[in-house]
């Protein structure tokens, strides 16, 4: 679904053909089991048991962890109108070789339980660059404790790079992405960077999960700490399934995808941080209320 964001606002409008084209899983880890490497081969053994159980393929990891380095920063008004409205505004910064890389990537996403609700909005911005729209089902931990599996429905569009300015009033950032006029925000409240906090995320591939007939997912996980203090935020063990449609894929496979989840959790009770999202910990570290509940 890329596209080259035309110049003016007369573009083609989402329509209801468009189709969950990713099954993201994720499961938020406590960042503290991850002080070194051991603690990322610890958890490939886990998976690897809870693959091998169910008859799933997990690839080895390197020997040699060398982690991709990329810094996060979170966007919003202060008084986090886009958040509580369901979006986020995230960009996020690249590192080669200890450097960072002068490209980036900037997401606009609304979030919501309710795949119609989340479709609805249309995060594409009127930018003259090309960006990538993905629609997610993104597969979370529940929040009453239990094992098992939530949905919420992720529409996002991703700018390569985009000549944008972040730390601006939030009616000019509105300008460029108009699904964001709906907000009730004060037009002329500058965006900045959530509580201040720059994280610096630590990504490591832990292997290819196969799940028969040429559907497999990259297993990583990623550790986020605070940039300044290199405090430990969170961790998140993380896969994502690409098909062109839902029905795509074979039940065997689908149902395999999700039991792999489930059996993770059963064997690594201790390593999961339960009842929230990365996002939703970045916006708590502040004093400010909070209206949207992940």
């Amino acid at each position: 679904m890329s596209s080259q964001a035309p110049h003016s606002k007369f573009y083609e409008p989402i329509v209801p053909s468009d189709q969950v084209q990713y099954r993201e899983y994720k499961l938020l880890l406590k960042p503290e089991r991850f002080p070194d490497e051991k603690g990322f081969h610890k958890f490939w053994k886990i998976a690897h048991h809870a693959a091998k159980a169910l008859g799933i393929k997990l690839g080895k990891i390197d020997e040699s962890i060398k982690p991709h380095q990329r810094e996060v920063v979170f966007y919003d008004t202060p008084h986090f109108k886009l958040y509580n409205h369901g979006f986020i505004l995230r960009k996020r910064t690249f590192y080669h070789h200890g450097l960072p890389d002068p490209r980036h990537e900037l997401v606009l996403k609304f979030r919501h339980p309710d795949k119609k609700v989340a479709l609805a909005v249309d995060p594409r911005p009127l930018l003259p660059c090309a960006y990538t729209m993905k629609f997610k089902e993104e597969i979370l931990l529940p929040k009453d404790g239990a094992l098992g599996m939530r949905l919420v429905y992720s529409h996002n569009c991703e700018l390569d790079t985009p000549n944008i300015i972040l730390t601006q009033r939030f009616e000019t950032t509105a300008d460029a992405f108009p699904a964001l006029k709906k907000i009730d925000a004060n037009p002329k409240a500058a965006l900045a960077v959530v509580n201040g906090v720059s994280i610096q995320e630590y990504q490591v591939d832990l292997g290819m999960l196969e799940f028969g007939h040429k559907l497999e997912a990259k297993a990583t996980l990623a550790v986020w700490r605070v940039r300044t203090t290199n405090a430990p935020i969170v961790a998140e063990f993380g896969y994502q399934l690409k098909f062109d449609n839902l029905e795509s894929i074979g039940r065997k496979q689908r149902e395999l995808s999700e039991f792999f989840y489930t059996e993770v959790q059963s064997r690594a009770p201790d390593w999961l941080q339960r009842g929230t999202t990365k996002t939703a910990l970045i916006y708590g570290f502040g004093n400010t209320t909070l209206k949207h509940q992940e």
